[in-house]
């Protein structure tokens, strides 16, 4: 069976983002060789990658023009050619190769997607799409960089209203940056 994997980099104070959309600049706190290399491996371990509309728009439009080191280029060639599905009411079309839209139920065809063989679906960014996920016990994993920096404000990962869920460690990982990656499944 196909898992669903939430990856995402939060703050030590759980943070997501700033307080604007894709204020994402403590990434560059917590971004390194190892990173480079679990996004790399996880990347390498997908069928699918799972977007809420927010996240896909900003994710398009960053991996469709990425330039930079041999890592960065190596990510978005996988970005760019792992199908995607984006989940939204609102969307009507695409621009990003490889993705389709997911306009009713993103549960039911999630679930759907997990009974089929092959790799793994990964989630990233995309916190109310995820909210539904975790409400929904969709996830088999969750893993977490956290980023060594406290901003005091801005959009949580784990908003109130999700339920509660126990979950096993499976492994923890120091970074040379300062922050480390956390694997967890339910």
């Amino acid at each position: 069976m196909r898992k669903l994997i939430m990856s995402n980099i939060i703050t030590l104070d759980g943070y997501f983002e700033g307080e604007r959309n894709w204020d994402l600049s403590f990434h560059n706190i917590i971004w390194g060789k190892e990173l480079e290399e679990i996004s790399i491996e996880q990347l390498n371990s997908a069928d699918y990658l799972v977007f809420g509309r927010i996240t896909y728009e900003g994710m398009a439009a960053y991996w469709t023009k990425a330039e930079g080191d041999i890592a960065e280029l190596e990510i978005a060639k996988l970005m760019n050619s792992i199908p995607k599905l984006v989940c939204s009411k609102t969307l009507k079309s695409v621009e990003w190769k490889n993705t389709r839209i997911i306009s009713d139920n993103a549960s039911a065809e999630i679930m759907k997607l997990k009974q089929e063989g092959g790799k793994d679906m990964f989630v990233f960014g995309s916190a109310n799409l995820s909210e539904t996920f975790i409400n929904d016990d969709l996830f088999d994993e969750y893993r977490i960089g956290v980023a060594p920096v406290i901003l005091g404000s801005g959009r949580p990962l784990f908003r109130k209203g999700v339920v509660q869920k126990t979950l096993k460690l499976i492994s923890s990982k120091q970074l040379s940056t300062g922050g480390v990656f956390l694997r967890y499944s339910k």
